[in-house]
């Protein structure tokens, strides 16, 4: 556990998985969605829909979750982050049409 907060403090890089679901019934709703969604691929692979995934590092994880913070409608919207220090520690596994377009990076 010392390792991972040392790791994080000195700019260790950190794994996200960011999944959205945001209420877009309304236009702004509407408009919430778009600026999320162009947010998030400013910092991560866009995978599926409303999912994200990347490696950032510390800083970069808390501007972004400070970003779409502002962006949210808390008492409508949800953002959920998975975090971890090596995408290796992942098992991921898809089913159905995979369009995971991580496999492109080497």
């Amino acid at each position: 556990m010392r390792r991972v907060i040392k790791d994080l403090k000195s700019g260790g890089k950190v794994y996200i998985i960011l999944i959205y679901d945001i209420q877009t019934i309304t236009k702004p709703g509407q408009r919430r969605m778009r600026k999320i969604f162009t947010l998030s691929k400013q910092y991560l692979n866009h995978v599926q829909k409303s999912v994200f995934e990347g490696e950032l590092t510390e800083s970069k994880y808390m501007e972004l979750k400070s970003n779409i913070e502002d962006l949210i409608n808390a008492e409508t919207d949800s953002v959920i982050f998975f975090k971890s220090r090596d995408e290796k520690w992942l098992d991921k596994e898809m089913i159905g049409l995979q369009e995971d377009k991580t496999d492109n990076f080497l």
